[in-house]
């Protein structure tokens, strides 16, 4: 706040950012040192911090940190959370009492809480209901407020409530209700939706006149004539410029109304491939192909609601689990499928369970002696495994977090991309990842493995038809069950961002993950630690599809195209789900997943160069290097 202010207007009193740890013994102290500086007992004594108080229109922000740090590190039920509830109350009564001793009862001070209690000058005194209210969250119950009138207010408000108490105009773009520009929203959601639809339809005729085996009669064409398409396409963009002309249109939506143009102009001149698709596609009957089409757009929908309610990839891990049932694969490997069909229901079971776990991990012992060249991961993993039990132990005693977990935290963690190359190319091998174990919290930590399991199930099932020995230098056509293939890999990739509530941890932003590492708060590092948690399951699953790619003499190219219309066409569906209404979290929340969306292409065509990396090279001193993509 001190520092996005211009002028000498703001004044700022703060200790040490240190003082802000997790693991101190009563972080209550921070709101005791708030409230115990005496600057209205000095300004007795000191004239012009006197004078300066008494001028009008003074803000007198206290910062209640310690309550908010026991909350995070112990919990709302915890003996030290409710104790610390007692003393901000207690402190807040002094402090009123001292400002109003101070200001001489003159009736001309406001007090507002966050959340959101405000009294004193300038605040309406509460009210008597006209009727009977009637609101589903029982909080007037749990406050015993029933009698009085319940206001709500936005967090929008905030800023005009504070600005009308001391008397200065509202900020410019924050007046309360948003002020948004529905006027053109039809207009442009039109613009963007036929964007859209004109790129994704384009996506669709390139991967089918590139990627696929269709049908070409030799010197036959059926294409609009590039004479007419082009003279239509200018006829439509002379038109879109007169109108926006006229209307004085700002530059953005110039962009929004002609980018559509240039997108159906590419997508007409393919529209040929349609009828190659007609011609190449004689035996199946219409009802199998509108059934199809139903299946991809509930699959579709089915990721699309899992953004909103986890428990809906339970639902779908489940109807993957029949996939083997279904295809007839149980009569042809059944090991392969009984262990696709366990992976599948254990890991259901994540996201039916709590966003964010307060357990500690536990060392398990290997049943097996490892092979000699696992000895480093195992060594890794357990070490991993020990250094959560050791700081949980650490922190309930309140004796803090020990330097010894410190360093080896922050040492495995920079040696996690080192150790791997050390061992075999194996996936196996690749995917015995450590590091998640540092930030895990609770039952959490078994994700990975048993994500990692599922991922070798998925990829001994998608290999059956293919030769043992694969030439990397050839790749074929797409077909029917490439498209399954591509769909399995987005379901995958939405259950590892949602499947142990890893981004509502971010939001909630629950410490815990990262106290092996670090207990004082510094948002950067651990925003980048949580986000460093969030992209292993990501790993796991992109080493898997990079290996079926292999296997299947599939191009990453055209695969990633059908990952591409898949992700357009969730965003299409987000883009009429962004709000322009409701708290900030709403509206932020609605945008994000749109960002999401838009964005997890290039993420993951960025992701697949680096597991490239990861599942083909190997640090060899003694003997030369050597290369494989599976077991």
């Amino acid at each position: 706040m001190r520092t996005s202010a211009s002028g000498t207007h703001v004044h700022t009193h703060t200790y040490p950012a240190a003082e802000e740890d997790f693991a101190s013994t009563d972080a209550s102290r921070l709101d005791t040192w708030v409230f115990t500086q005496a600057f209205f007992q000095s300004a007795r004594s000191n004239s012009s911090l006197k004078d300066a108080l008494q001028e009008d229109q003074n803000v007198f922000f206290l910062h209640l940190l310690g309550i908010d740090t026991n909350g995070h590190a112990h919990r709302p039920l915890s003996r030290e959370y409710q104790e610390n509830i007692g003393l901000v109350d207690s402190g807040v009564a002094e402090m009123v009492s001292v400002i109003e001793d101070f200001y001489q009862h003159d009736g001309r001070t406001a007090y507002t809480l966050t959340p959101l209690v405000a009294w004193g000058a300038g605040v309406q005194a509460a009210q008597r209901p006209p009727k009977t209210q009637q609101y589903a969250d029982g909080y007037q119950q749990d406050w015993n407020l029933e009698e009085f009138r319940r206001v709500d207010v936005n967090q929008a408000d905030i800023a005009p409530l504070m600005a009308s108490l001391i008397g200065v105009p509202f900020p410019l773009n924050s007046v309360g209700l948003l002020y948004y520009h529905t006027y053109d929203r039809v207009f442009l959601g039109c613009s963007v939706v036929l964007g859209f639809v004109g790129w994704t339809s384009y996506v669709v005729l390139v991967i089918l006149k590139t990627h696929a085996s269709l049908r070409r009669p030799p010197g036959h064409t059926d294409q609009i004539p590039s004479q007419t398409l082009t003279r239509l396409c200018v006829c439509v963009t002379v038109v879109i410029l007169a109108f926006l002309l006229i209307q004085k249109s700002p530059i953005t939506y110039y962009v929004y109304c002609l980018l559509p143009v240039p997108v159906w102009y590419s997508a007409l001149r393919e529209c040929g491939t349609l009828v190659d698709l007609v011609r190449s596609a004689p035996s199946r009957s219409l009802w199998e192909c509108l059934g199809y089409v139903v299946l991809i757009a509930l699959g579709i929908e089915l990721l699309v609601v899992s953004f909103f309610h986890r428990a809906v990839l339970t639902v779908g891990l489940a109807a993957l689990s029949l996939w083997p049932l279904l295809t007839g694969l149980y009569s042809k490997a059944p090991r392969r499928a009984a262990g696709w069909t366990l992976g599948c229901v254990s890991l259901a079971a994540f996201p039916l369970m709590p966003v964010v776990g307060r357990q500690a991990n536990y060392l398990r012992r290997c049943p097996h002696p490892p092979h000699l060249s696992l000895l480093p991961v195992m060594f890794h993993v357990a070490v991993c495994a020990y250094v959560p039990t050791l700081t949980h132990s650490s922190l309930e005693q309140k004796q803090g977090l020990p330097l010894i977990n410190q360093v080896i935290s922050w040492t495995t963690l920079g040696s996690s991309l080192l150790v791997p190359l050390l061992s075999s190319t194996r996936l196996f091998h690749r995917l015995l990842t450590a590091t998640y174990l540092l930030l895990s919290t609770g039952s959490e930590a078994f994700f990975p493995p048993i994500l990692s399991c599922l991922m070798f199930a998925w990829i001994g099932l998608s290999s059956m038809d293919f030769a043992e020995n694969v030439d990397i230098g050839k790749v074929r056509q797409l077909k029917l069950d490439d498209i399954r293939r591509a769909y399995f890999f987005v379901f995958f990739i939405i259950t590892a961002f949602f499947g142990t509530g890893n981004i509502a941890s971010i939001n909630s932003f629950d410490p815990a993950s990262v106290y092996c590492f670090l207990t004082v708060f510094k948002p950067f590092i651990m925003g980048g630690l949580m986000m460093w948690k969030v992209v292993i399951p990501f790993v796991i699953v992109m080493c898997a599809f990079e290996t079926i790619q292999v296997t299947t003499q599939l191009s990453s190219r055209s695969l990633f195209l059908i990952v591409l219309v898949i992700s357009d066409l969730m965003a299409l569906h987000f883009f009429f789900l962004v709000q322009d209404y409701g708290s900030w979290l709403d509206i932020g929340t609605s945008i994000s997943h749109y960002v999401i969306v838009m964005s997890v292409t290039i993420f993951l065509m960025l992701l697949s160069v680096a597991t490239h990396a990861l599942t083909t090279r190997r640090l060899v001193l003694w003997r030369r290097p050597s290369k494989m993509h599976f077991p």
